[in-house]
């Protein structure tokens, strides 16, 4: 499986076997997509949601048992995912944005959740920081702002550590080597991974109140965010 030119193309390709591949390719994967339901504030019952980077939408069908009567956006630039979500979530109301989150024009004071399930680190530092603005003025008061990911940035001493680590757990299911070879050059082209201190530091920046985490061998990590 070679690289394609843009994010976009990349997955598409991608998409067939996106969760058995995301599953195979990411430690903590099931565990941390599982965060997105932890316990909620009493009463919370939101009525727009939006998921950033939604795949083929594993982040929302987490979540979407737990509020089936919400109103979902979800948006993701392989329009392959998107029709993936489409054939996924049919009695439910769901919009689809094919859109770059740069481009993706944010409501203000209109989602009480806004969702991300290994999306951002396809965005680099600033762009990470403009997003969690716009995040953060998107959502209602006492709105939620989740994600799950990789939290190590690649110029960080731990991050040879890290990809040791990695490839054995990608060995384990894919003992060939094409996988993780695949998934390095992707790694090397597209993915931008921020540290979780630093993450944390720029929510609190902009407001967020608290953020609670969740973290696994110190990189693969969930926060969740309040505005308040």
């Amino acid at each position: 499986m070679s690289i394609k030119d843009n994010i976009a193309d990349e997955f598409d390709a991608f998409s067939a076997n996106y969760t058995q591949d995301m599953i195979g390719c990411v430690p903590y994967y099931s565990k941390l997509m599982s965060h997105f339901i932890d316990a909620f504030p009493d009463g919370f019952k939101p009525s727009h949601i939006l998921d950033l980077g939604c795949g083929n939408g594993n982040a929302t069908a987490t979540i979407i048992q737990q509020f089936p009567r919400a109103n979902y956006a979800l948006l993701d630039a392989s329009k392959e995912m998107l029709h993936l979500c489409k054939q996924r979530f049919t009695n439910y109301s769901v919009r689809y944005i094919n859109s770059y989150f740069q481009d993706f024009e944010f409501k203000k004071n209109h989602f009480d959740i806004v969702i991300a399930g290994f999306s951002l680190h396809h965005c680099n530092s600033h762009e990470k920081q403009v997003l969690f603005k716009k995040i953060y003025e998107s959502l209602t008061l006492g709105g939620l702002f989740t994600c799950s990911d990789l939290m190590i940035h690649k110029s960080n001493p731990d991050h040879s550590d890290l990809k040791k680590n990695w490839q054995h757990f990608v060995h384990r299911t894919f003992p060939n080597g094409e996988k993780w070879k695949w998934l390095m050059e992707h790694y090397h082209e597209f993915d931008k991974p921020d540290n979780l201190n630093d993450q944390i530091a720029w929510l609190e920046a902009i407001n967020f109140e608290r953020v609670d985490v969740k973290v696994y061998e110190n990189y693969w990590g969930h926060f969740r965010a309040i505005k308040n």
